[in-house]
């Protein structure tokens, strides 16, 4: 359920970005053999034998798995300073069980008729406000989020129950199959899927996306080598993408950062906040910097409410360091 979305910026001071890390995309909980026995399951058991297994398989996976155990708490601590490791890491087992439920209840619901989209979440009428009046404006919208709750899920609430064009930026996978398997996925959805190639011409599809009045999702609470800026997180300071934001500069069209968050079995509540315009008042590293702050502090409050929707499954502030090497 991981969309990896660092496009090389549509400025002339973008330099060649290096390869992605592997440990964002290849890990126990993300290879091929688990993901297609995953989707091979859930489509044929019942919803609570699926949550059993995931239940059981995710506390095997808590016990066995120690480092991504402690990565989790130690992202964590973070937002828990003042509690103990064995806490934090209680904590951790709390997050993979989240993770699996999102998984089998995404994967269940794309066997749903497109005409029972709308019993999947619980919409606020001011959310389907936003959105139409976005959509008037004309310039497309840039759907923004982090590894935070079942943004693959946010892909049906677009298309089938707002019925938008939606295009999904995203970083091939480090496993082959589980990548041919989350292309096949959002195919299924009706989403477009826009694999970057590291080169110029991914930002200029995007931007070709946008003037046509269509929404682009990406996931930014991750750089990629130089395309990168800084942020604050929990008093911590972390790096967020930089195309997002340079491309809302040059086409003034709107950041949106939404949330989309398990509320029971199969139901979901998406939670957007404001609008985010980079300024164009302002030099533009001054504003590219205030729009990302904006989104980090839009993700930070989600993680607060809900600790246990974080899903980085590495160890997320040892990536924040000073370096171009690839690696965080």
């Amino acid at each position: 359920m991981r969309l990896q979305p660092p496009p090389v910026p549509a400025s002339s001071d973008a330099a060649a970005a290096p390869v992605l890390p592997r440990r964002w995309t290849l890990h126990g909980l993300n290879n091929g053999t688990i993901f297609r026995a995953t989707c091979y399951g859930v489509q044929r058991l019942p919803r609570s034998v699926s949550y059993a297994i995931g239940h059981a398989g995710t506390y095997i996976a808590w016990r066995t798995m120690a480092e991504t155990r402690r990565a989790v708490a130690g992202n964590l601590a973070a937002v828990f300073p003042d509690e103990s490791p064995a806490c934090l890491e209680r904590r951790a087992l709390d997050t993979l069980r989240s993770y699996a439920a999102d998984v089998i209840d995404f994967l269940r619901a794309l066997a749903r008729p497109p005409a029972e989209a709308a019993d999947l979440f619980d919409l606020n009428p001011a959310f389907l406000e936003m959105f139409q009046r976005l959509h008037a404006g004309g310039r497309g919208m840039l759907l923004v989020t982090g590894h935070y709750g079942n943004w693959e899920i946010g892909s049906l609430l677009v298309r089938r129950l707002l019925q938008l064009p939606l295009t999904i930026v995203a970083m091939a996978e480090a496993d082959p199959r589980v990548n041919e398997i989350r292309h096949m996925l959002r195919a299924q959805v009706g989403a477009s899927t826009l694999e970057v190639r590291q080169s110029l011409d991914t930002a200029l599809q995007i931007r070709r996306r946008l003037a046509a009045n269509q929404i682009v999702a990406m996931l930014v609470d991750r750089h990629y080598g130089r395309d990168r800026v800084p942020v604050t997180m929990f008093g911590r300071r972390a790096w967020f993408l930089r195309t997002p934001l340079l491309l809302a500069h040059a086409t003034g069209a709107p950041l949106v950062p939404c949330f989309v968050e398990r509320i029971g079995p199969g139901r979901f509540r998406p939670s957007p906040a404001p609008e985010v315009y980079v300024r164009r008042d302002l030099p533009r590293e001054e504003a590219l910097a205030a729009a990302a702050q904006q989104i980090a502090d839009a993700i930070a409050e989600r993680v607060r409410r809900r600790p246990e929707l974080w899903y980085h499954f590495y160890r997320y502030w040892d990536a924040q360091r000073d370096s171009y090497d690839g690696l965080g």
